[in-house]
């Protein structure tokens, strides 16, 4: 149990770029997550819509952006995976993002699988990208598997007009997880 807990807790991780854990949230910052409900819709229940404000070239870029950003996990190339995160994320910082991404692709081999990608709240400089997630990992060194599946809000912001990676939020499904040997 305690293996599947690390494994947890570990991948989950990875999937939300690995936010900064010296970093505490301000209780005005705090607040104002919940008073917008985290993402600005909500990631529980039923489908999540499509924001019908989006212009054909940005919704365009983003969903090639958020796709570059799942093959360079996938592909576990940390320059690649880099250029597609914010050089001034929100919730994690840049440089300790690539150290503990290296780790990770040094210590597992992980794979996603993405479906219902939509983007779900958009702003000229800012965009919401909902996505349900399967993922395959394996521990190299202990060559314990792992699967899980979850929701995935990837927030994207417009830098340099490019669409990049600037935090993300992720709510597994214990239901459709298990580790095995």
């Amino acid at each position: 149990m305690l293996k599947k807990s690390f494994l947890a807790v570990l991948i989950l991780l990875v999937l939300t770029a690995c936010g900064n854990k010296d970093e505490k949230m301000s209780d005005e910052e705090r607040d104002k997550v919940i008073e917008d409900g985290t993402v600005g819709f909500e990631m529980m229940g039923g489908n999540v819509e499509k924001a019908d404000n989006v212009p054909a070239e940005d919704e365009k870029a983003i969903l090639a952006s958020f796709d570059e950003y799942i093959a360079a996990l996938n592909a576990e190339e940390i320059d690649r995976y880099m250029n597609t995160i914010s050089k001034n994320p929100k919730g994690f910082k840049y440089d300790e993002e690539k150290t503990y991404a290296s780790e990770v692709f040094d210590q597992f081999d992980i794979k996603r699988e993405v479906e219902n990608v939509t983007i779900a709240k958009y702003e000229s400089e800012e965009a919401q990208v909902f996505a349900n997630m399967k993922m395959h990992s394996l521990q190299l060194e202990t060559n314990v598997e792992h699967e899980s599946a979850g929701r995935q809000v990837t927030v994207f912001v417009k830098e340099d007009n490019d669409w990049k990676v600037t935090s993300v939020f992720y709510i597994g499904d214990d239901s459709q997880s298990s580790t095995g040997n």
